[in-house]
């Protein structure tokens, strides 16, 4: 048997404002009426006409999230309709922002019909004077995630049921806006108690009045006040190579755009080194300012947009890491590593025939070793224990010195490659990558270097014609300092 459950809306305001229908079905009813909560001026007075009420009130009390608490409602009138046909009301229209008659109209076990109620929004949109056909987002106080706001349009907070909502609220607005920006609290929208007051951001939380009527309004905000957003970079990026945008900007293509790509890359490195969070923030946003740019290539180009760019590395992260998305386990890194390996395998698989594929061209020399003999690794092709590494170095060393010995310039550049290869494989077995081991030492080449320099500077001597045994001395000092 399918138990049925009416629902009705109690309207946004008073008794005054509840249609003359759903008036007769409340007051002629015998039965007790279930709602979700009694705080709403409607109930009162349906109540002094002798109306009765059983609210789920005290479920707020129990549960320390609110999607629990609408499980509960929503279980307990289901349950309760088993016994006889329920009517259950809600404050405002039950399509507007009731979660209970969302999960009610979801289950198949029950017939839900809706009686209406009239909605706040008219109210709401008629007392902060607001068109939404501007743009407007309606978002629930109690479940949203700030990635979701849009800023360039109205957005009305409803459900602020109490302060601690409100704080939340607050919070998640701080991270976009100034604790000055204006917002208005909106409580009893349409009815005669109806009061709209502007704040600061930042008293959000401080307002006395917030209860189960309260909502609260947010203004479009402006351009200037959002250049920390993606869309607002995305704005700048189009404007730039736009027919009014800048004659360097609209000349550049993927081409063009390729050094600056390396350059970038290794001033990021350079503020990681130098663990300069200021640097590394600076240099993450040219990075990105290269991906915003070849973006807006392809997509004037009609070829890609940045949402495709978007697109392929989410789903290339959530099919990588089927152990977070999906039902495979990783207990290690080695194993997430296994994981990634094979599924890489199975992406590029088809595109490529030898194990060595996928590293790229113009890759440093270095790095292309490191990178080669990491694949050729993952199939086996290694040494069985370090010991044999080493040998192969000592190996390579000495036919270094028998060319120069011969003095075979093209044999002694061919011998020195194969030491530096067999560094670059000696650097994956220990797991440091030959780069940045590279790049770290030239650093500190650099830092020691300038120090003699200084050093010389502050004597009034002239590089040039110190003795090696003056810089060496400096050179320990520098050491020493270190």
């Amino acid at each position: 048997m399918v138990q049925k459950i009416e629902i009705i809306g109690l309207g946004a305001g008073d008794i005054d404002q509840l249609p003359l229908g759903i008036y007769k079905k409340l007051t002629n009813t015998t039965k007790e009426i279930y709602v979700r909560t009694m705080k709403h001026p409607v109930i009162e007075a349906l109540q002094a006409e002798g109306v009765s009420f059983v609210s789920f009130d005290e479920v707020y009390e129990s549960k320390e999230h609110f999607r629990d608490v609408y499980q509960e409602i929503t279980e307990k009138l289901v349950e309760h309709s088993l016994e006889s046909p329920v009517i259950y009301a809600v404050p405002g229209h039950p399509m507007l922002a009731e979660k209970t008659v969302q999960l009610l109209l979801e289950r198949n076990d029950t017939a839900v019909t809706v009686a209406g109620g009239q909605s706040y929004l008219d109210d709401l949109f008629t007392g902060l004077a607001i068109d939404p056909i501007d743009g407007f987002q309606f978002v629930d106080a109690t479940s949203f995630k700030r990635s979701q706001l849009d800023y360039q349009h109205h957005i009305i907070f409803c459900q602020v049921y109490d302060r601690f909502i409100a704080s939340e609220v607050k919070l998640e607005l701080l991270e976009d806006l100034p604790a000055d920006y204006q917002i208005t609290i909106v409580e009893a929208a349409g009815s005669n108690q109806e009061k709209m007051t502007t704040i600061p951001l930042t008293e959000l939380d401080h307002v006395m009045e917030i209860s189960n009527l309260t909502s609260v309004y947010i203004p479009p905000v402006p351009q200037k006040q959002l250049h920390h957003t993606f869309n607002r970079l995305r704005e700048v990026i189009a404007e730039l190579r736009g027919p009014k945008g800048c004659p360097w900007d609209k000349e550049q293509t993927h081409e063009s755009l390729r050094e600056y790509a390396i350059e970038e890359v290794y001033e990021l490195i350079d503020a990681i080194d130098a663990g300069d969070d200021e640097g590394i923030i600076e240099e993450l946003g040219d990075l990105l300012l290269q991906v915003m740019l070849h973006s807006q290539i392809g997509e004037d180009a009609g070829y890609f947009t940045v949402d495709d760019v978007i697109k392929s590395i989410t789903d290339k992260m959530i099919h990588r890491h089927p152990h977070v998305f999906g039902d495979k386990k990783a207990d290690s890194i080695a194993d997430v590593y296994t994981n990634w390996d094979a599924l890489k395998q199975e992406e590029k698989g088809k595109q490529r025939k030898s194990v060595l594929d996928g590293v790229p061209k113009r890759i440093p020399a270095l790095a292309k070793a490191y990178q080669l003999q990491k694949k050729a690794g993952k199939v086996g092709f290694e040494w069985e224990n370090n010991d044999g590494v080493w040998e192969k170095l000592n190996e390579e060393l000495a036919e270094v010195q028998e060319a120069i010995g011969e003095a075979n310039q093209e044999e002694i550049e061919r011998e020195l490659g194969d030491v530096l290869f067999v560094l670059a494989n000696i650097s994956r077995y220990y797991k440091v990558n030959p780069e940045i081991a590279l790049n770290r030492t030239n650093q500190k080449f650099i830092s020691r270097f300038s120090y003699i320099e200084k050093r010389l500077h502050e004597e009034n001597k002239d590089i040039n014609q110190a003795s090696l045994r003056e810089m060496d001395k400096y050179w320990n000092q520098a050491k020493v300092e270190e």
